[in-house]
């Protein structure tokens, strides 16, 4: 690049961005714009770095590209004298970042005139202040409703997880409910038994002998095999005659209680044997209580570790108490992603977890990228209309970390593959879909990230692929799908 010059206000009203200015104002142009000469190919603005330059093409030819899902698009080329690019938001001052929105090179040898952004602002707005206010209004309207129709688009996504995720809770916090009902019940009925026999003439080594017997049972319940519906009913008529021929009143009420904590004919003669036969009916219902409360106390056990689970995996969705920023395995936002969808997937899905578990941590923003395993997961769902098989693939890439979540629905038309990234595009019918699921999901990966996203597809097997860098991108470049 030579050594700057200028231009004069002959020159300046030649070009059809000056031609009706006033001479005073083509004076401050000439006199605050140099003149910079490229040779073909040069780069004159890079996208991202700090717009300074407001350039007005002079002589040659120009392009304008943007960082495209990790491509460089060529959006326009020019030639025309006038033709401007660079710092074209210079009018909106510190309304937005101040940044170039694409970078712009040279196909031949070309000359351009430099303003500088920042002092143009300031006489453009003076010279202008009704045009300026316009194109401020209509900038900044576009974007606050993009930003608008965005947030929208997750408020819907959270309202559909958090339906889920209250359903999913009160199966869990219902079952915990009955069962402490049922385990007040079964221990007044253990403590009435237990009164009982100590207030009768059972001796104490009959009663140790007797507490043994109903530690032993309990110690071995966690563990007792699970029968076949054949089998259960074999037992409980075993034991049903057992129970009859010793003097047990209805003993058919409390033989599948019994069975199902592991009691055997065997257990009920040590019984018999410790025992005088006055006392023999007390003893077995003491102990069909006894094996009522562990499985109540197993019930509730459960009911509460699936409360815990569900919340853990929405503290992990949420990343609530985590900075937005860290290393992290994909796995863990793909599983609780799984448990908060859950309800939506339902049984008619075969999930496939195909992980490959020794893959490293990424650097990434975990809430957002779970927003994108969301997005891709409900959508696939979707297109199998609730009834296929779900995929999800993980595996390393080179130097990036690929995730496929696949599905055997229809699959995407080839001429849809771009589109379907596009603000607004949706497959859906009309009121199913907002069209912005795919574009947010696309801005995460690329804008945020530094990765890519594409589809692959064709009937019976479709595949978004996300690809993510293992180690933490340099600078990160802003770009809109096209």
């Amino acid at each position: 690049m030579s050594t700057p010059a200028r231009i004069t206000p002959a020159i300046l009203r030649t070009l059809f961005l000056f031609e009706d200015l006033e001479d005073d104002r083509l004076e401050w142009v000439a006199a605050h714009g140099h003149v910079e000469r490229y040779s073909s190919g040069a780069e004159i603005a890079t996208e991202r770095e700090p717009a300074e330059w407001f350039y007005i093409l002079l002589s040659g030819a120009i392009t304008l590209s943007q960082l495209v899902r990790g491509d460089d698009v060529e959006i326009t080329r020019s030639d025309q004298p006038g033709g401007y690019a660079g710092a074209t938001q210079f009018y909106l001052g510190n309304q937005v970042s101040q940044v170039y929105t694409t970078s712009v090179r040279t196909t031949v040898d070309s000359t351009v005139l430099a303003l500088p952004a920042a002092d143009f602002a300031v006489v453009f707005r003076q010279w202008y202040p009704m045009a300026t206010h316009l194109l401020q209004g209509m900038f900044l309207g576009i974007r606050n409703a993009d930003e608008l129709v965005g947030q929208r688009e997750r408020l819907l996504s959270l309202g559909k997880l958090a339906a889920g995720l209250t359903h999913e809770l009160n199966n869990p916090a219902a079952a915990a409910g009955r069962a402490t009902v049922a385990l007040r019940e079964r221990v007044a009925g253990m403590r009435h038994k237990l009164a009982v026999l100590a207030g009768s003439e059972l001796k104490a080594d009959e009663l140790k002998h007797l507490t043994a017997i109903q530690e032993e049972i309990v110690k071995r319940m966690p563990n007792v095999p699970e029968l076949s519906p054949l089998q259960t009913s074999d037992r409980e008529d075993l034991l049903t005659d057992w129970l009859d021929d010793n003097g047990v009143a209805s003993g058919w009420e409390i033989a599948s209680t019994l069975v199902a904590g592991g009691v055997g004919v065997d257990d009920l003669r040590r019984v018999a044997d410790a025992l005088d036969a006055t006392y023999l009916d007390g003893a077995v219902r003491w102990l069909a209580y006894t094996v009522e409360t562990e499985t109540l106390l197993g019930e509730i056990e459960n009911a509460t570790g699936r409360i815990s689970a569900l919340v853990g995996a929405a503290k992990q969705y949420s990343q609530m108490d985590r900075s937005p920023h860290q290393s992290i395995d994909v796995h863990d936002g793909l599983n609780s992603t799984l448990i908060m969808l859950s309800r939506k997937i339902g049984g008619q899905v075969k999930v496939v977890k195909d992980y490959d578990c020794s893959l490293p941590k990424v650097p990434a923003y975990a809430a957002e990228l779970n927003q994108v395993w969301t997005n891709l997961i409900d959508n696939a769902v979707d297109a199998m209309h609730r009834s296929g098989t779900l995929t999800l693939h993980t595996a390393r890439d080179g130097e990036q970390l690929l995730v496929e979540i696949g599905d055997t629905g229809p699959g995407v038309p080839d001429d849809m593959h771009q589109q379907i990234f596009e603000p607004f595009f949706t497959t859906k019918p009309v009121g199913e879909g907002t069209g912005l699921g795919l574009d947010v999901s696309w801005r995460i990966v690329v804008n945020r990230h530094g990765g890519s996203m594409r589809v692959i597809s064709e009937p019976g097997d479709t595949r978004f692929q996300v690809r993510l860098p293992l180690t933490e991108p340099t600078r990160r470049r802003e770009a809109a799908p096209s």
